[in-house]
């Protein structure tokens, strides 16, 4: 898990249960993306909560939550 720290303080992540994250302090968690199946069974990562794009489609969820994971922390994490 990647873990960004501003210079307040704060801390970016993608959620993860590798750390327990409440013993950082209080907690903000808030939805990335919406991984969902399409009309033909297809799977798409839609970034619209963090102003991102829809990704997709991948013939499998676990292709999506990959291609989901990897802008996020190409784009969302580093932004913060």
């Amino acid at each position: 898990m990647q873990l960004v720290i501003s210079p307040t303080g704060s801390i970016r992540c993608v959620y993860g249960e590798e750390i327990d994250l409440a013993a950082l302090g209080s907690l903000a968690v808030t939805r990335g993306s919406h991984v969902e199946p399409n009309a033909n069974g297809a799977w798409c990562a839609d970034l619209a909560p963090v102003g991102g794009p829809v990704l997709g489609p991948f013939p499998n969820r676990s292709q999506a939550l990959a291609a989901e994971q990897d802008w996020l922390a190409a784009h969302w994490l580093v932004r913060g």
